[in-house]
């Protein structure tokens, strides 16, 4: 009887993994609405199947190569998740319960920290942060019982992050392999006040249809974020490129050849460009230093050229694209300065801009009406849960 018990566990210990994605191929892009469609082309471009859109998000299908180089390049989706299992979830007991059965050995180690993101919506549990303190209680739990010791809580950079979304009283476990939110691209090593988000300023980069062979130029650079992004989408740089941390690496059949071979393959695809292709400029002495500074951690070969410089004393620019998100509310100050700045700004285009077209973003919409020119198209969008718009005005 033992030896057959002894047996019996080994089979059942090397039985084929079960969990979601593996018998599905199927993972969930979490996407800010306002940029979906841009993110739905770019899942589709880089080999993402039966891309199906929900709110909030984003399900595709992907073998195991093709979710490597989508975690690796992707440029506007947040963070991307692999379902460990989906069930019904009238309780937090029986959450306790069914997360507990999971073999978390499968993707984290005693020695390893974790943490958990829960949303809730809808359902018999109400808090989201008492749904993850249960989930947590199942996975130390299980550590406990197996092993006698269990794994620490790390809110920042963790080694895993976990994701449990529960609506209408239905569960997903799943594991982040992103390896946490990818907008952390590894360039801003310093920032001024208020910042954009670097997915907010690769989705305008996208909306001003760039495709990198004119100049593009943002005369209000701040820390540079517009001009790294265009420096990513110019050369062909996997967006993740600086990231250590995959959280695939966590997953039970991570293969690392398989993954070594996609870096090295997407890293040979990376082309330079021309040395006054992508300019920046500022009147501030301090964000011009950040800029620099910045753009050198992605730009070794320094081609993207930044210089203090008072944007309405330029004497004119033509047949060129600018790109800029000029400073607002917490850079400018009283509001009757900022209305003045943008009417300025809207004189400046119309007078010394000749066949050239400007990308704006307005991070206070309401000085949208204040710069004087009509929008060839204007577009909702979204930086650090502030809405603000973004457009287009082509000056001939």
């Amino acid at each position: 009887m033992g030896l057959f018990l002894n047996y019996f566990l080994i089979l059942k210990e090397n039985r084929k993994l079960e969990y979601q994605y593996i018998k599905t191929k199927r993972f969930f892009a979490r996407v800010s609405e306002d940029i979906k469609p841009l993110a739905e082309r770019e899942l589709e471009s880089l080999g993402g199947k039966e891309i199906k859109s929900i709110y909030k998000g984003i399900y595709f299908s992907a073998k195991k190569e093709i979710l490597y180089k989508i975690v690796f390049r992707t440029r506007l989706i947040t963070r991307i998740l692999a379902p460990l299992i989906t069930f019904k979830c009238h309780s937090d007991k029986y959450l306790y319960k069914t997360a507990k059965d999971i073999k978390w050995k499968d993707f984290l180690s005693l020695h390893q920290t974790f943490s958990i993101n829960a949303i809730v919506n809808n359902s018999n549990i109400k808090n989201s942060k008492f749904a993850a303190l249960r989930l947590k209680d199942a996975i130390v739990d299980y550590f406990r019982e197996n092993f006698g010791k269990r794994p620490s809580v790390k809110k920042i950079e963790p080694d895993i992050y976990f994701d449990l979304y529960i609506e209408k009283n239905r569960a997903v476990i799943s594991i982040d392999v992103s390896g946490g939110s990818l907008h952390r691209r590894g360039y801003r090593i310093e920032a001024i006040e208020a910042p954009i988000s670097e997915i907010v300023a690769a989705a305008i980069i996208e909306y001003s249809g760039w495709d990198g062979k004119k100049p593009l130029y943002d005369p209000f650079c701040g820390s540079g974020t517009l001009l790294c992004e265009a420096y990513i989408k110019a050369t062909n740089t996997p967006a993740s490129i600086l990231r250590k941390n995959f959280g695939f690496k966590c997953l039970p059949d991570y293969d690392k050849e398989l993954w070594n071979k996609v870096r090295e393959d997407e890293i040979s695809n990376i082309r330079e460009v021309d040395n006054n292709l992508i300019l920046g400029s500022d009147i501030s002495e301090r964000a011009v230093k950040i800029a620099k500074n910045n753009c050198l951690v992605l730009d070794k070969n320094k081609k993207i050229k930044i210089m203090k410089r008072d944007f309405f004393k330029i004497n004119k620019i033509e047949n060129s694209l600018m790109v800029f998100n000029p400073p607002y509310g917490i850079r400018m100050g009283r509001e009757e300065d900022l209305e003045l700045f943008y009417k300025n700004m809207g004189n400046f285009l119309k007078r010394r801009c000749k066949n050239s077209s400007a990308i704006i973003y307005f991070g206070e919409r309401k000085y949208l009406k204040k710069i004087g020119l009509k929008p060839r198209w204007k577009k909702i969008l979204f930086n650090g849960g502030l809405e603000g718009r973004l457009a287009r005005f082509d000056i001939y």
